[in-house]
């Protein structure tokens, strides 16, 4: 039998560290073969110029959409999506994949599903069913999931939502986090190279900080980005910063981290992209993960360290007990820090409960994308008995 062509499609580095289990598990497979869509900030040399992590993995990458403009704007946003929509059209036709793989919940994701939809070619869509209030990613992640075809929920409540969308239950697998597989298969950097990668001495307290822009918000979260860093210096510990992500606010976020940073050498460093190794082995080795990145949610607890979570942009999502959420304002930033250092929370962290399952899924949705039948594109809609009050009526 011919072996089944998988597309991927990736445009960030925290999406593609999720993703390279399952890629790895679909190269490997006699019965399928990988092709690799690489987009948004992982051709940026601004973000790190990511792509070189995937040929690294080796990944060979088959096709390189452009999609970028300078500018953070919602107009340079939205153009960059059918930058996005347009480079991956022309990649699927000249692929010919059987399969295009989403993860997410990105603005270019849903340019990527929009070109396929259009193409014919069935979309498996992994993290589907979540619910982050506080970004324009709830909406793209909903309306990615009614395009896809095949669902890999990272919780029986997501998996739930989704047979709730009027998706078929025959079409969705519970398959839990593939964060886990890169857990599970972590080989640690030493304390001392991750020092010498970051230029300073971790000193306690270790913070490990991802802040991304609250696309709901006027001010993207700039304000209790502000907060957040006040809090941080006060500690006096040493802080790492990831850089942020390419939505609309970042570049005024980024800025203030460039001044920040630089303010303090030896002390605070701030690195566009650690590779998923790095950035899982630092997390190993700090007193907590800190910001409003999903990493929070999904690593932190299973890697057995408290997780500060600020503001709105993940509210939705499940949460083990290490995850403590707090406000934007300083007080509210400065409890929640001081609670995550404290001795009875750093050992409730070490329970690693989480929500998001046990290793193995990438191994599961290879199983599926491998076996499950692709020989209709037709959806329909699976109704479920209404419950709750009714809708209001027009006047």
């Amino acid at each position: 039998m011919t072996p089944r062509r998988i597309a991927v499609f990736t445009s960030t580095r925290a999406e593609y560290g999720l993703l390279r289990p399952l890629m790895r598990e679909i190269a490997d497979r006699d019965g399928l073969v990988l092709q690799v869509i690489a987009s948004g900030t992982h051709l940026s040399p601004q973000h790190g110029l990511t792509r070189r992590d995937i040929e690294a993995d080796g990944f060979p990458i088959d096709a390189a959409v452009d999609m970028l403009l300078t500018g953070d704007s919602a107009v340079a946003t939205a153009k960059s999506a059918a930058l996005a929509m347009m480079g991956t059209a022309e990649a699927l036709d000249r692929l010919r994949p059987d399969l295009l793989v989403l993860l997410g919940d990105r603005y270019e994701l849903l340019a990527a599903a929009q070109a396929a939809v259009l193409a014919r070619v069935p979309i498996a869509h992994l993290h589907g069913g979540e619910t982050t209030e506080g970004a324009i990613d709830e909406s793209i992640r909903h309306a990615v999931s009614k395009l896809a075809h095949l669902h890999f929920p990272a919780a029986e409540p997501y998996a739930e939502r989704l047979r709730q969308m009027g998706e078929s239950p025959a079409r969705i697998w519970n398959v839990g986090a593939p964060a886990m597989d890169n857990i599970a298969a972590l080989d640690a950097v030493p304390r001392e190279a991750l020092e010498q990668h970051l230029g300073l001495t971790l000193r306690s307290p270790s913070f490990l900080v991802t802040y991304h822009p609250v696309t709901l918000r006027d001010d993207a979260g700039l304000g209790a980005m502000h907060a957040l860093l006040t809090a941080l210096d006060e500690t006096g510990g040493s802080v790492v910063i990831t850089g942020t992500n390419a939505d609309p606010g970042a570049s005024g976020i980024r800025q203030a981290l460039e001044v920040f940073a630089a303010q303090r050498p030896g002390r605070v460093a701030l690195v566009e992209s650690l590779g998923a190794r790095r950035y899982l082995s630092l997390m190993a080795q700090v007193d907590a993960v800190v910001g409003n990145s999903s990493s929070g949610l999904l690593e932190a607890p299973a890697m057995g360290v408290p997780t500060v979570d600020i503001g709105s942009r993940q509210q939705g999502r499940l949460r083990a007990p290490s995850v403590l959420h707090c406000g934007e304002d300083l007080d509210a930033i400065r409890a929640a820090l001081a609670r995550a250092l404290s001795d009875d929370h750093r050992r409730l962290a070490q329970d690693r409960d989480t929500p998001y399952g046990r290793p193995g899924a990438a191994r599961r949705i290879a199983e599926v994308l491998e076996s499950v039948s692709l020989d209709t594109l037709e959806k329909p809609f699976v109704n479920r008995p209404t419950t709750g009050a009714p809708s209001v009526t027009a006047p």
